[in-house]
């Protein structure tokens, strides 16, 4: 298996649906009390695909770009519409949106990240795919230029720094990202309605670990 850097087509993701999984193992006491707890340190989303279907040509796509993946052995990059900016989807992202890390004189490679928060609580989701081009870095308040202050492997979202920034410096960062996912069915089942229109009414896709 192999990861393959391309996008699903992105026109045929938008009207999807689909979100975030967690995995919570519950216990209810003799008294009634609950013990409750997680296996997973990260969140899982799934989409239905199918449900941006709206031609016989973006079936036609989608039967493409499964067989091209091999069913479920290849994954790939899938555009969440709901959650592809560092920032609020109706904002652009800037380079002060996430504190990705803080100087400490020694590391010169920081993992890209997004902060999920509400009320005290929050949850760093690791950004592993970023979209080529929309990486900015801000360093103690300054934006970076790219490919001469810093690089991105757009592969793993890890940002490189030719040298470690400053001890206490905020780094902070602004991005696009696609979500690692991959095919969760070996077949997709197709069904045509009129000469024009078609339908694909489940095309289930999930995240995966990369």
């Amino acid at each position: 298996m192999a990861f393959h850097e391309m996008q699903f087509p992105a026109a045929l993701s938008f009207g999807s649906v689909g979100g975030p999984e967690r995995r919570t193992e519950i216990v209810t006491l003799s008294n009634g009390f609950e013990e409750r707890n997680t296996p997973w340190a990260h969140s899982r989303r799934r989409y239905d695909a199918g449900i941006g279907l709206r031609s016989l040509n973006d079936v036609a796509n989608i039967v493409a770009f499964f067989e091209a993946r091999e069913g479920q052995l290849h994954s790939f990059r899938w555009k969440d519409w709901g959650d592809y900016k560092s920032c609020a989807p109706l904002s652009e992202p800037v380079s002060f949106d996430q504190l990705i890390g803080i100087g400490d004189e020694v590391t010169t490679v920081i993992q890209l990240g997004k902060s999920y928060r509400s009320g005290d609580q929050s949850y760093l989701r690791p950004i592993t795919k970023p979209v080529e081009g929309t990486v900015r870095i801000a360093i103690g308040g300054d934006e970076m230029q790219e490919t001469i202050d810093y690089t991105v492997d757009f592969k793993t979202g890890e940002v490189i720094f030719p040298h470690p920034p400053d001890l206490g410096v905020e780094i902070r960062a602004g991005f696009e990202f696609d979500v690692p996912v991959r095919f969760d069915t070996d077949i997709i089942q197709t069904s045509v309605s009129s000469f024009r229109a078609g339908d694909a009414p489940n095309v289930p896709i999930v995240e995966v670990r990369v």
